[in-house]
């Protein structure tokens, strides 16, 4: 498919006729320019921040906790997201006599970060803390996921403000149209929505259900990447932007990187949730929270004792 023009005319022609969206990606010119796509991930962080601090309760976290976390989590997030990014394009990075381009590379105010690589850095940072802190990691990291499916529900819409992240062409009634740099119209899958409504979905079951029922601490962990995992295996089959592995194939396709690792998700999921849900059925009170309550209790009984 031709590049799409830059700040291109979004249609929705099955669903809103010839109305045009055509508010430009950038929202300030300021230097590199202050971006759509930045303000929308400043504005997930912000409200799954909200989330989780009326929520953390559920799982025994201190509101100290989260934001140390999130100290951590930031820059962890963003510089193992554009690590991810680089890695599996590398050859953007070299120039003409090879040799890789470490300005280029650092430059992430051009473009270029992998949503994989910003869960790892989340994962380290929760890891790290958790060790300084003294809580349990994925009694954490349970409520970590819940801000995850908020940042890429509404994160996602950055990327329908930067024309990027879309499909292949399609005719169904929910098709986007966007112009080509050489002025040829396109009707493609709006993949960006799909992933965003998946999470969106996704979030609903894991507050209403999910977190109320768990059995363990990590379960909601187990949840996310298993829903995510699915969800982003197929929508990523339809994408024509997608991070390939190293030019492998299999039956003769190229791998994409996010529908291999989404698959081995699925697979390391369902074989935790088997040991932990059937061979090895947690009691309520292993979980951190109930823990964490039982501790006042335990140490008044103790101190009467001594009395």
């Amino acid at each position: 498919m031709e590049q799409i023009m830059t700040n291109s005319p979004v249609r929705f022609p099955g669903l809103f006729g010839d109305w045009a969206f055509t508010a430009p990606s950038k929202a300030i010119d300021i230097g590199h320019g202050i971006y759509w796509y930045g303000i929308l991930i400043t504005l997930g962080l912000i409200l799954a921040v909200a989330v989780g601090l009326r929520v953390r309760r559920w799982f025994g976290i201190e509101e100290d906790d989260v934001i140390d976390s999130l100290l951590w989590g930031i820059p962890l997030g963003v510089i193992c997201a554009r690590i991810y990014y680089v890695v599996f394009y590398l050859d953007l990075y070299r120039g003409a006599d090879g040799k890789f381009n470490w300005g280029e590379a650092i430059a992430v105010w051009d473009g270029g970060l992998a949503l994989y690589g910003a869960v790892i850095g989340a994962l380290l940072a929760v890891f790290i803390v958790s060790r300084r802190r003294k809580f349990k990691f994925f009694a954490m990291m349970d409520l970590v996921v819940v801000g995850l499916f908020i940042g890429q529900i509404v994160g996602r819409w950055g990327n329908f403000m930067n024309r990027e992240a879309f499909g292949t062409e399609t005719d169904l009634p929910w098709r986007m149209q966007l112009t080509t740099v050489t002025g040829k119209l396109v009707e493609v899958h709006p993949t960006f929505l799909y992933e965003s409504l998946w999470n969106l979905i996704g979030l609903v079951l894991i507050l209403a259900l999910v977190s109320r029922a768990r059995r363990f601490d990590g379960e909601n962990t187990c949840f996310y990447f298993l829903w995510y995992g699915v969800g982003r295996f197929f929508i990523e089959g339809l994408r024509t932007d997608s991070l390939y592995l190293f030019g492998w194939e299999l039956f003769g396709q190229p791998i994409r990187v996010s529908q291999a690792l989404s698959l081995l998700l699925v697979i390391a999921v369902l074989i935790i949730l088997f040991v932990n849900l059937r061979l090895k059925p947690h009691k309520p009170e292993e979980l951190f929270v109930h823990q964490k309550a039982a501790r006042p209790a335990a140490e008044t009984g103790e101190k009467g004792d001594a009395q």
